[in-house]
């Protein structure tokens, strides 16, 4: 610092008669002098220093963390919404008038009609079975309900076409083809939870299910679904056997599953209802997927708040962190205040001098928060197998953050400094 001593200099005079006087020469900080006062101001308690950038460290690591893990939670929401909700449209009956008296809403080949649809992978018609309250399901053929039975599994008659949409996982055996339900055949797929009520735990003795007093052969036990995840609960039976045993289901209760390729559930969604009726496309409706970035928007905005507000606090125990061992370093020092402010430091330069030490602290936890974030979000990825998603502009805004804190905590502390008395700090 220019200010730690007095130089005298000999200012030319304008005349011969006013000779050659001293002159001092206004003190100040060059930049490198500043940055080395502030290293030397650190590095004076090196622990304290530590433990003070601490607040600031997990202020700013948990700001890139946050900011780091919504953008990387973002592009899997996208990339899963893309791949199962996004390709997902449902078909149903739309409650217009005539449609209840002009008999079944979905036609017998609805399956196909829609499978002719462009961008449609596949698509199948199903209902829940309205049984009467004594009839039970059951493992057993007589008597008492097999282990585990009762009234409340659901019987689900669905067209082939609701297997090929949800992408079933089986455990064993398969499920009904076109052949089987067009003959009406009473085979039936029941899911694992309900294999596991009833007691079926192996195919090879063709077990078989009772729905009241009627059996379903079982051909196959689902594991796990991509879609409609109540199958796993139910028993899945033909379209045609569900009607000719029970009888054709009600309009308002049939609802066709859809499966598309990216990027064409819409499109399919209008064309359904003519695909399906062309002589009443107003008696169904089709109801295709959300908008994904509203989607996204509402499931990151919540997460985006909660954890910046935590980064929020952490920051301002950080800069209070800062403020506190500022002002104590200012107490601690008022001789070396005094001492400066006699050598013709001024004001301002004190003041640039502890806000230079608060604002390297906060600098210095912006890069190791910076540096943690950064890691968390990576190790994050690496252990969920995501792709990890970081800003650059939050990597580079991090450390100006830590600066800002840092600075903004050492303004107190450095005005106090600045008006330290040299006559009377010397006395100490």
């Amino acid at each position: 610092m220019n200010g730690r001593g007095v130089r005298f200099l000999r200012r030319r005079g304008r005349g011969a008669d006013e000779g050659a006087r001293p002159a001092v020469e206004p003190s100040g900080f060059r930049p490198r002098d500043l940055l080395s006062e502030a290293t030397a101001g650190i590095l004076q308690r090196p622990a304290r220093s530590a433990l003070t950038a601490l607040g600031t460290v997990l202020g700013v690591g948990t700001f890139v963390a946050v900011l780091g893990l919504t953008a990387t939670t973002s592009s899997q929401i996208d990339s899963r919404f893309n791949a199962l909700t996004a390709t997902e449209v449902t078909v149903e009956e739309a409650g217009a008038e005539g449609a209840a008296d002009s008999g079944p809403v979905f036609p017998e080949d609805a399956d196909h009609r829609m499978d002719r649809v462009n961008g449609v992978k596949a698509a199948g018609v199903y209902w829940t079975v309205r049984l009467p309250d004594s009839v039970t399901v059951r493992s057993a053929p007589i008597g008492a309900d097999g282990p585990g039975g009762g009234q409340d599994i659901d019987v689900v008659a669905a067209s082939p076409g609701v297997f090929a949409a949800a992408r079933p996982v089986l455990s064993q055996g398969r499920v009904y083809d076109d052949y089987l339900s067009d003959s009406g055949e009473p085979v039936a797929v029941i899911g694992s939870g309900v294999a596991a009520r009833l007691g079926i735990t192996t195919l090879e003795t063709h077990p078989a299910v009772f729905i009241g007093e009627e059996p379903f052969t079982v051909v196959g036990i689902v594991e796990n679904v991509a879609r409609k995840a109540d199958l796993l609960l139910s028993v899945v039976v033909p379209r045609t056997a569900a009607e000719r045993i029970w009888g054709a289901p009600d309009p308002q209760e049939t609802q066709m599953l859809v499966s598309t390729e990216i990027g064409a559930a819409r499109q399919a969604a209008r064309e359904a209802p003519t695909a399906l009726r062309p002589d009443h496309p107003e008696y169904l409706k089709a109801s295709p997927p959300p908008d994904p970035r509203t989607l996204r928007t509402h499931v990151t905005s919540d997460l985006d708040q909660l954890f910046l507000l935590l980064a929020g606090i952490c920051l301002v125990i950080g800069a209070v962190g800062i403020a506190n061992t500022t002002l104590v370093a200012v107490l601690e020092r008022t001789g070396e205040i005094g001492l400066r402010r006699a050598l013709g430091a001024r004001g301002q330069h004190i003041t640039a001098q502890f806000l230079a030490e608060s604002g390297a602290l906060g600098a210095l936890g912006g890069l190791v928060g910076t540096s943690l974030g950064t890691v968390t979000v990576v190790g994050v990825a690496v252990l969920r197998d995501w792709t990890p998603v970081v800003h650059p502009g939050t990597v580079a805004a991090a450390p100006v953050i830590g600066l800002i804190t840092g600075v903004v905590a050492g303004l107190y502390p450095a005005w106090r400094a600045a008006r330290v008395e040299p006559a009377e700090a010397l006395r100490r």
